[in-house]
């Protein structure tokens, strides 16, 4: 199995990019049911995908597997995990304690992918000095500017809308690089910032939309 240069990930479509967290995940699942070797078949299959996407995916990271027998389970999941950038633990800090806030805080699962929650923010004075997490304690969003010195990876904006410019701001000048936002408000952040928005509000609309085109 050859490596990947930096170079060639780079080149890596960004839909493929999207689809290879899904492709790890089945992955490691096929680890805990003792599977040691796979074809696209049977990632496409735990993946709800088709085998020919999987083997064009697959082809963006070099040369994988062995024609007619597939992948050794073990050494996939490695490589990917070295192209997703997972073998290195990022610092990850979580701006807004509230419900959806809170359940990201306590998903035991973001450990497992190499992510550390490092420092929690919030404007609420009733929650700022408590313990949130795995021992962290609840930060004013005042001293987010400090963010340089917790040498954060990853910014989680869990705030309500009409404040979630602002806080992308502040994370921005105090040298985030990527961010993940929930808050229902398309965000500005300059080029060399990586911004990805979930809207759950959005996701439940196409939800209905499929099932009024049944109706």
């Amino acid at each position: 199995m050859t490596s990947v240069t930096g170079e060639r990930v780079n080149q890596v479509p960004d839909s493929t990019i999207a689809r290879l967290p899904v492709y790890l995940r089945c992955l490691h699942e096929a680890q805990a049911m003792r599977i040691p070797v796979i074809n696209s078949v049977g990632i496409a299959q735990m993946s709800g995908g088709n085998a020919a996407l999987v083997r064009k995916d697959l082809n963006h990271l070099g040369e994988l597997g062995t024609r007619g027998l597939g992948y050794d389970v073990d050494v996939l999941a490695g490589h990917i995990a070295r192209v997703l950038g997972l073998t290195v633990q990022r610092r990850v800090v979580l701006v807004g304690l509230g419900r959806l806030g809170g359940a990201l805080l306590n998903y035991g699962g973001f450990g497992d992918r190499g992510m550390t929650w490092v420092a929690v923010f919030d404007t609420d004075r009733d929650k700022i000095g408590t313990k949130a997490g795995a021992g962290l304690t609840v930060r004013s969003l005042d001293e987010a500017a400090t963010l340089s010195g917790l040498a954060a990876d990853i910014a989680v904006i869990t705030t309500p809308a009409q404040s979630a410019q602002s806080v992308a701001d502040t994370l921005v000048a105090a040298g985030v690089l990527s961010i993940l936002n929930f808050a229902p408000v398309t965000l500005e952040v300059p080029g060399h910032v990586t911004l990805r928005q979930v809207d759950l509000s959005v996701e439940l609309q196409i939800l209905s939309f499929h099932l009024a085109k049944g109706l």
